[in-house]
């Protein structure tokens, strides 16, 4: 355990930031399996809104620094996909 006051406190705030970050990717990954159900049961409209949904929490979580910015676009880009190639 840490003696000095500075590195306590970086303790904490490293536990703090931890379980916000493990929330938002916990919050993400649902929101991409709500999307991947709804193509999986071809209901296009369901897929269209569970879409909106996560690429908004998948865009906060880049915005953030939770995600890299070019591994939140490929999410969104895969899940677009799926959705607008239901028949």
């Amino acid at each position: 355990m840490a003696n000095i006051k500075s590195a306590k406190k970086r303790i904490k705030v490293t536990e703090t930031r931890t379980a916000r970050n493990k929330a938002m990717k916990s919050a993400v990954k649902t929101s991409i399996k709500k999307v991947e159900a709804a193509v999986a049961a071809k209901d296009k409209e369901a897929a269209e809104t569970a879409l909106k949904a996560a690429v908004s929490k998948i865009s906060k979580a880049a915005a953030k620094g939770v995600y890299h910015k070019n591994n939140a676009g490929r999410k969104i880009s895969h899940l677009t996909k799926a959705v607008n190639n239901i028949a």
